[in-house]
């Protein structure tokens, strides 16, 4: 690359937010006319190949953006036919009754998708307009790696681009200058927007998802049916759940997510994935069955509280999960990350229009956003996520009690006893406040606390966790999901940094004492982090080659010391069908 490349607009990120943008906004500058350049610069090495979600979706933005999608061959896996939520004993398996369940948790008519494989097609359709529209330059840079963002004062100017490592390891950087530079990452390079103008009053609230493809013996076909549950195997008071998705082909999704606000220093949820095929419902699924792919991401739960005070900033906009529109309510992120490209997209094309670049102008982003469905569905469900963490009850003593319940009686009945066996007013209480904060009625502001800050290193797990008889070539090992993730890495990508070594070596010694893993080793969701003996000394050590790019160590970090970097050379997992 040059020293110097100067666009109109860069987006950091080829994720379904920044496509759903550049798309809008071609469709916008078709009819006008206008002229710019753009730059659409991704660290996997081809679109889509760090790209992992669910995915369970609403088609309401794919419906705008591309009104005949139905007739060009738009990656679909299915429509869901039958849902259901399930609470898991750890033997039988309960499905909730549909009058029970909020309409988010129905996703009876959504689109059941494979994510990578949307946002490869969002660029190759994006291509083709590219190449009937002499008025826009868009180019594309994948296995490209931001890894600094450019300032000027208080003004974003562009971003700083790691083409590559040369033979001594050192990566030789470019910079790419921008009137507009948009982010959609997950936080390796938005966070430095976030922390520069202090945009977030509430930090962000994360969760890890660890999910696995399956091909399925011939005559098993789940195609359109989709599982969400609750219990089994998450028995620690973690927040979280599996998920299950019949896809075309006799494929099925397998997956779990587990919030990492856990007082559990040791989650470790690759391992709880595991755990949850060992379900007896799970493993006649996968019987006879094959695991095709592996992977893990993390996701922003906060939604409407750790929204940011502003979602623009002098040359820079905030998009997807850089701005965190997940809406953990109605498990749905992916549609919300596509309408706020959308809506940037409005905002940029009259900014090129009208020639205004200016912050008040980019002030009507978060207007159009928040007056959008995002904005009305994320506030309707904006205390959901507390109500679970406020009540620690809720996870530690009545789950568990309705599991016992589906095991070995009535589940009915165990909702009826439950009061009766604990203490009926403060169950009753309990059971009245979950339902007003889950309808939304309004208790005013909420404050969060950063996820490593709720551990208890000495945590002790009340209930042990079951297991029946499972096929043990269904379940893996760390180490062996790597594979499935095909990691792949360039000599010298060293993409975490610790800041300080012994701050590790005393974490260490403190978990050493308690019988724990740190968080880093336990929670990695592929086999990063490990212990190293130096002259008698225990260190922390990392097998950066087997990274799959999720940022789960850096979040539970307790001591602050690490951070997670992008991969350079288009490096990392290739999780494309996933």
């Amino acid at each position: 690359m040059l020293d110097k490349i100067e666009y109109d607009l860069i987006l950091v990120g080829g994720g379904p937010s920044c496509f759903a943008l550049a798309h809008h906004l071609m469709d916008l500058a078709s009819k006008s006319n206008i002229k710019f350049s753009m730059a659409i610069i991704e660290k996997s090495k081809e679109f889509g190949s760090h790209v992992v979600s669910g995915a369970v979706s609403n088609l309401r933005v794919i419906e705008k953006l591309f009104p005949d999608y139905k007739s060009s061959e738009f990656p679909i896996e299915g429509i869901c036919t039958a849902s259901w939520f399930s609470v898991l004993g750890n033997k039988e398996k309960w499905d909730v009754p549909a009058f029970l369940l909020p309409n988010g948790l129905k996703k009876e008519g959504s689109a059941i998708l494979s994510l990578s494989h949307v946002v490869y097609w969002m660029y190759n359709k994006l291509k083709e307009k590219a190449s009937k529209n002499p008025n826009v330059v868009i180019d594309f840079f994948p296995g490209f790696s931001v890894h600094k963002i450019l300032f000027e004062g208080n003004e974003v100017i562009g971003v700083q681009v790691t083409e590559g490592s040369n033979d001594n390891g050192n990566e030789p950087d470019s910079n790419v200058y921008a009137k507009v530079t948009c982010f959609g990452d997950k936080g390796f390079i938005s966070r430095d927007i976030i922390e520069k103008f202090n945009l977030r009053e509430n930090p962000q609230i994360w969760s890890v998802g660890v999910k696995e493809v399956w091909q399925l013996s011939p005559e098993k076909d789940y195609a359109g049916k989709v599982w969400h549950t609750m219990g089994y195997p998450l028995v620690d008071g973690s927040f979280g759940g599996g998920f299950i998705y019949g896809m075309k082909d006799n494929k099925l999704t397998i997956g779990m997510v587990i919030s990492l606000d856990s007082e559990n220093p040791n989650i470790n949820p690759q391992q709880r994935l595991q755990d949850y095929k060992k379900h007896p419902w799970i493993q006649d699924m996968i019987k006879d069955g094959k695991m095709l792919k592996y992977g893990a991401a993390v996701l922003p739960e906060g939604g409407y509280f750790s929204l940011p005070k502003k979602f623009a900033v002098p040359g820079a906009m905030l998009l997807g999960d850089a701005l965190g529109v997940l809406d953990i309510e109605r498990l749905s992120g992916i549609d919300k990350g596509m309408e706020s490209g959308y809506q940037a997209a409005e905002v940029l094309h009259e900014a090129f229009v009208k020639n205004d670049f200016s912050e008040v102008h980019f002030l009507k982003y978060k207007e159009k956003v928040m007056n959008s469905f995002i904005g009305k569905e994320l506030k309707h469900g904006r205390y959901f996520r507390y109500a679970w963490q406020e009540n620690p009850r809720l996870l530690n003593k009545y789950l568990p009690e309705v599991m016992d319940y589906v095991d070995n009686s009535n589940p009915y009945f165990g909702l009826f006893m439950i009061p009766l066996v604990t203490n009926p007013i403060i169950a009753i209480y309990d059971a009245i406040r979950l339902k007003y904060l889950m309808d939304g009625y309004d208790i005013g502001k909420i404050k969060y606390t950063l996820d490593y800050q709720h551990i208890v290193p000495n945590f002790k797990q009340e209930r042990k966790l079951e297991t029946n008889n499972y096929i043990k070539e269904s379940v893996y090992s760390r180490p062996d999901a790597v594979f499935f993730a095909k990691t792949k890495y360039h000599e010298g990508n060293k993409h975490i940094d610790e800041f300080d070594s012994d701050v590790c070596v005393k974490c260490i010694a403190d978990y050493d004492e308690l019988g724990k893993d740190t968080p880093c080793v336990s929670d990695c969701t592929a086999e990063v982090h490990r212990i190293d003996i130096t002259s008698g000394i225990r260190i922390h050590g990392m097998s950066l080659e087997n990274c799959v790019q999720c940022r789960t160590c850096e979040i539970v970090c307790p001591e602050v010391n690490l951070r997670v970097k992008p991969t350079s050379c288009g490096s990392g997992p290739d999780y494309m069908g996933l």
